[in-house]
C-alpha cells in the first residue's frame, strides 16, 4: 500500500493517505509545509507520493516533533492514545477530559492546524489520523512508555491471554459469556468504557486495591506482582482492571486509567504559553545608555585581546584551539574571569578578527580585517560584533566542558558548534522585545517559555527516539536549550545588545523590530507594532510562539544601518588630551583618539581602569619609547601637546634621565658584545657578581664579549640597572618597534546549520512546479497500450513507441512515457511530441515544463492519455 494507505473502508471522497491528502491542498499550503520542514525538499521530490513517503520516514518525524511546541505536541501525543482514525470530539475529550475546558477548547484548533501544517496528522475532522511513525514513536510501549503515562489498550494486553482467561474476566466483572475472544475483549472495552457500570464497579472495589489504581492511574502504568497475588491485587487482576503482560508484572488497561482520569490523556495541559514575569522597569534612556557604555567596553576589550597578541598569540594547540594554559594568561591580562575571556576570544574568531596564521609554527594572530576594522565608525564595528554573536553557531559557554569521547573542549578549538545556538538566541531576544520598553524578565520565566515553545530540545535527544516529555516541573535546567537561553541573557549583556537586563533600541533595531520611534509599548506579544507601523516582511504576521528567524541580507543590512544610527549619539566622543600628575601618572577621562592611545600605550603602563584610565610612566616604559624611536625632545613635545596640565618636573627628570643613559652602552652580535666610550662603566660591570651569568670577558679596553644571545644580553644589562641599546651589524642603533604580525587573508567561520536552510521563495516556486508536473505524469489517467508489470513505467516494442509518438505530432495529444537517463535513472513523464526524427523525438515536456529532445532508444514505452487531460 501506498504511504499512510488506509483500508477500503474511508468514506466517499476523503482521503486514503497523506499523499491524496497532500494532492488536496493549494500551493501556499504546500509551501507552507516545505518552509517548517525544509528537510523534505533536498533533494525535489518527484512528487507528491514521494513527498508523502519522505514525510513519514522517522528521521524527518522526529525533526518536526521536535519543533512542535508543548501544547501541540500534548495533542500529538493524545492523538497517538486515541483509536485510528479520531473523531475531532475524541481528540477534544482526551484534551480537555469530561469537564469542558474553554481554554483547552479554544486552542485545541491551533494545535490541530499547527500538525495538519506539518503533515504530521492528516484527514477531515470526523477521521483524524496521526502519521503512522509518529504514533509508533509516541504510542505508549514497555520499551518507550509514553508521556501521558498511559498504557496499552484492552485488545493490545490481552492479546496473549488464552481465551479461557479472558472468559474468566468476563464472568467475574460480571459480564455474559461471549464465543470468541474478539467479542470478549469488545465486551471488556464497552464495560470500561461506560462510565455508570465503571461506577458501579470501582464502587464494589475493596479501598487497598483503589489505592493501587490511584498510583498506577497517571503512570508509569506498569507494576509488580508476586506468584501469589494479595486478596486486593487479586480483585483486580480477575475483573481485568489489571492486566497480566509479562510474568510478575501487571499494566493498567489504558481505557481504565482514562475512565479514572476523568478522559483526561494528561494530568495537566498547557494550552497557552507561560507569560514571562518581569524583573525590573528602567526608564528606556537608562537601558540605552547602559547598553551603549557596555557596548564600548566590548569593543575596548576585543581591541585590547588582539592588541596583546599583535606580535603572536599563543600557540595552537596539535588538536586546535586554545590551551587551558594560555586561555588563564588572556583572562589575566583582560581582568576577566576564564569563561568571560573564552567568550571575547571565541567572539573575535567568528567576527572574523582573530584566526590562526598557518605556519609551521602555528600560532593565533589578527586578521587583516581586524586593521580594517580599527578604521571603521565606532558603531560600525560594534554592529559587526553583535551581528558576528547572533548568527555563530560556536558557543564558548561549552569551553571547559566535555564533548561525546570525554576530550576537554577548548576555546577556538573543534566541537563548539551548536546549530540551535542562533535560533535560540533570536528567540530571547524576541522575548525581551515582547516586554515594554525597558522591562526585563526573569531567567526563570524566559526558560520556562523556551521549555514550552521546544519541550523535545535537549541535548539527550536521539534521532532515533522521542523522550518522554517531561511533568508539570519541566527538563532539568541545564538541558542544552535552557544553558544557551541562560548563556544569551549574559552575553547579550556583556556585548550591550541588552542594558540592565532590557532589550535596548539599537537591538530592537539589529533585530528589525520597530523601535521606539516606530511602535509603542506592548504585552507579551513578540512583535509589538501599533496600526500603521511597517515591519519588515520577515517579520509580519509571526505567531505568538514563532521563533524570531535571521534577517535576509538587505534587510538585515538595512537594521544595520538604524541600529548604528541609534547607537552613535550614546557612545563617548574620543578625547585628545589626557591629565599629568605629579607622582608620574596620567589620567585619560575617557576614551582617547587612536593615535594618542597607541603612542600612550608605548610611553606609559596602564595601573587601572574604568571609567577614566590610569597611566603610569616608568623608567622602563620610557625606555620602550626610546627603543620605539623617540627622542627625549620628542616625548617632552607630545606630552605638552596632549597634555591639559602642565608636564610635571619629576615626569620631565625621568624621561631626561633615562635618555641620558639610554644607548650609552651598545650591544651587538659576537655571540654578542657589548662595547662603550667610557671603559669605567665597562669595569663596573665586570666586577658586579650579578653580571657572573652572562659569562662576560673583556677583549679591549670598551668592548667586552659574551656568551649569550644579544636579547639574553640586553635584558641581562638592564636588570643591572643600565640602559644599553641594540647595535646592528654596521654598528647603527636598532629601533625596537613592534611588528604587528597577521595571518594570511581569513574568512571568518561558517554557522554549522542544523539541517537544510529554509528554502526561499525562489526555490520553492519551482520545487512545487515540479513536484506538480511530476505528480500529474504519475497520476494522469492514461490508456496503456501496453501495461508495465505492476503498475510502472510503460513497456512497449521500438516500432509501437515510434509509431506512437508520430501519431501524437499530428494530433497534438499528450503521451506518458518512460525514459531511463544516462546514469540510469528512470522516471515517467508527460509530453506533447512536437517533431520525430533522426532517432530523437522533441516534446512540451509537462514535468519539466518545458521543450525537450529525447534519445528514442531511451524511452522504455509510451501509453496514451485519457480524453481530458493535457
Amino acid at each position: 500500500m501506498s504511504t499512510e494507505e488506509q483500508p477500503d473502508r474511508t468514506p466517499e471522497g476523503a482521503p486514503r493517505s497523506l499523499a491524496e491528502a497532500l494532492r488536496t491542498r493549494d500551493d501556499r499550503s504546500l509551501s507552507a509545509l516545505l518552509r517548517t520542514r525544509p528537510d523534505l525538499i533536498t533533494p525535489v521530490p518527484t512528487d507528491l507520493t514521494q513527498l508523502a513517503t519522505r514525510a513519514g520516514t522517522r528521521a524527518s518525524v522526529v525533526r518536526a516533533l521536535e519543533r512542535l511546541d508543548h501544547f501541540a505536541l500534548q495533542t500529538a501525543q493524545a492523538l497517538a492514545v486515541a483509536p485510528d482514525p479520531a473523531p475531532y470530539d475524541a481528540l477534544l475529550g482526551l484534551m480537555a477530559g469530561d469537564t469542558p475546558d474553554e481554554t483547552v477548547t479554544a486552542a485545541l484548533p491551533r494545535a490541530l492546524g499547527t500538525l495538519r501544517e506539518q503533515a504530521l496528522v492528516w484527514g477531515p475532522d470526523d477521521r483524524l489520523r496521526l502519521v503512522r511513525t509518529a504514533r509508533e514513536l509516541l504510542a505508549p510501549s514497555p520499551q518507550h512508555p509514553s508521556p501521558t503515562g498511559l498504557g496499552p489498550t484492552v485488545a493490545e494486553a490481552t492479546a496473549g491471554m488464552s481465551p479461557g482467561r479472558v472468559q474468566e474476566i468476563l464472568t467475574t466483572a460480571g459480564l455474559p459469556s461471549t464465543h470468541d475472544s474478539v467479542s470478549a475483549v469488545a465486551s471488556l472495552t464497552a464495560l470500561f468504557t461506560d462510565r455508570t457500570r465503571m461506577a458501579a464497579l470501582l464502587s464494589a472495589a475493596p479501598a487497598e486495591s483503589l489505592d493501587v489504581l490511584t498510583r498506577l492511574v497517571w503512570g508509569p502504568p506498569y507494576g509488580q506482582v508476586t506468584a501469589h497475588p494479595a486478596p486486593h491485587l487479586r480483585w483486580l487482576l480477575d475483573r481485568g482492571l489489571l492486566l497480566p503482560t509479562a510474568p510478575g508484572t501487571v499494566v493498567l488497561p489504558r481505557e481504565v486509567a482514562l475512565r479514572l482520569r476523568e478522559g483526561r490523556a494528561h494530568r495537566e495541559t498547557e494550552p497557552l504559553a507561560p507569560p514571562l514575569e518581569a524583573a525590573a522597569t528602567h526608564r528606556p534612556q537608562a537601558v540605552d545608555a547602559a547598553a551603549a557604555g557596555q557596548a564600548y567596553t566590548a569593543l575596548t576589550t576585543v581591541e585590547e585581546l588582539l592588541k596583546d597578541w599583535d606580535e603572536g598569540g599563543p600557540a595552537v594547540l596539535r588538536a586546535g584551539g586554545l590551551s587551558v594554559r594560555d586561555l588563564k594568561r588572556t583572562a589575566t591580562a583582560l581582568d576577566v574571569s576564564e569563561p568571560i575571556a573564552a567568550f571575547w576570544v571565541e567572539l573575535a574568531y567568528a567576527a572574523g578578527l582573530l584566526a590562526s596564521d598557518g605556519e609551521a609554527d602555528e600560532r593565533y594572530a589578527a586578521t587583516p580585517a581586524y586593521d580594517e576594522w580599527l578604521e571603521l565608525p565606532t558603531a560600525e564595528r560594534w554592529i559587526r560584533l553583535a551581528t558576528a554573536w547572533l548568527t555563530a553557531t560556536r558557543t564558548a559557554g561549552l569551553v571547559g566542558g566535555r564533548d561525546a569521547k570525554d576530550r576537554t573542549l577548548s576555546a577556538l578549538g573543534p566541537g563548539l558548534d551548536r546549530s540551535a545556538a542562533p535560533e535560540v538566541r533570536y528567540r530571547v531576544l524576541a522575548l525581551l522585545a515582547g516586554l515594554p520598553e525597558g522591562t526585563s524578565a526573569t531567567a526563570d520565566s524566559v526558560l520556562a517559555r523556551l521549555r514550552w515553545e521546544r519541550p523535545l530540545r535537549s541535548p539527550q535527544t536521539d534521532p532515533h527516539s522521542i523522550p518522554s516529555t517531561p511533568g508539570p516541573g519541566g527538563p532539568p535546567r541545564d538541558d542544552l536549550r535552557s544553558r544557551l537561553a541562560q548563556w544569551t541573557l549574559s552575553e547579550a549583556e556583556m556585548l550591550g545588545i541588552t542594558g540592565r537586563g532590557a532589550l535596548s533600541s539599537h537591538g530592537r533595531a539589529l533585530l528589525g523590530l520597530p523601535t521606539a520611534t516606530t511602535a509603542g509599548t506592548a504585552d507579551t506579544a513578540v512583535l509589538p507594532a501599533e496600526p500603521g507601523d511597517k515591519l519588515p516582511a520577515h517579520h509580519q504576521h509571526t505567531p505568538p510562539t514563532a521563533p524570531l528567524e535571521p534577517l535576509g541580507p538587505a534587510e538585515q543590512a538595512a537594521a544595520a544601518v538604524h541600529a548604528a544610527r541609534l547607537l552613535t549619539p550614546l557612545l563617548p566622543e574620543p578625547l585628545d588630551h589626557v591629565l599629568l600628575q605629579a607622582d608620574l601618572t596620567a589620567v585619560a577621562p575617557g576614551p582617547l583618539q587612536r593615535p594618542l592611545a597607541d603612542t600612550l600605550d608605548v610611553l606609559a603602563d596602564v595601573e587601572s581602569k574604568g571609567g577614566a584610565t590610569v597611566y603610569r610612566f616608568t623608567p622602563a616604559s620610557v625606555r620602550r619609547a626610546l627603543d620605539a624611536g623617540r627622542s627625549a625632545s620628542d616625548l617632552h613635545a607630545f606630552l605638552t601637546a596632549h597634555s591639559r596640565t602642565p608636564v610635571p618636573q619629576p615626569l620631565a627628570y625621568l624621561i631626561d634621565d633615562v635618555a641620558r643613559r639610554h644607548g650609552h652602552l651598545r650591544v651587538g652580535a659576537a655571540s654578542a658584545y657589548v662595547r662603550c666610550d667610557d671603559d669605567t662603566i665597562l669595569g663596573e660591570i665586570l666586577a658586579d657578581k650579578r653580571s657572573a651569568p652572562l659569562r662576560l670577558r673583556r677583549l679591549a679596553p670598551t668592548v667586552l664579549a659574551a656568551q649569550t644571545d644579544p636579547a639574553t644580553l640586553l635584558d641581562g644589562l638592564r636588570s643591572l640597572g643600565y640602559a644599553p641599546a641594540a647595535e646592528s651589524a654596521e654598528g647603527d642603533v636598532l629601533i625596537t618597534r613592534a611588528h604587528a604580525h597577521r595571518t594570511p587573508p581569513r574568512t571568518a567561520p561558517e554557522p554549522v546549520p542544523e539541517g537544510p536552510p529554509p528554502p526561499d521563495d525562489t526555490l520553492l516556486t519551482a520545487a512545487l512546479r515540479a513536484i506538480r508536473a511530476g505528480d500529474h505524469a504519475s497520476t494522469a489517467p492514461r490508456k496503456a497500450t501496453a501495461p508495465a508489470p505492476g503498475g510502472s513505467l510503460p513497456r512497449t516494442s521500438s516500432a509501437e513507441t515510434l509509431a506512437t509518438m508520430q501519431a501524437a505530432v499530428l494530433t497534438g495529444e499528450a503521451l506518458w512515457i518512460g525514459y531511463v537517463n544516462a546514469e540510469g535513472s528512470a522516471s515517467q513523464r508527460v509530453i506533447a511530441p512536437v517533431r520525430v526524427e533522426g532517432g530523437f523525438v522533441t516534446a512540451y515536456d509537462h514535468t519539466a515544463d518545458e521543450v525537450r529532445t529525447y534519445p528514442l532508444h531511451r524511452v522504455t514505452g509510451v501509453a496514451e492519455l485519457t480524453d481530458g487531460t493535457p
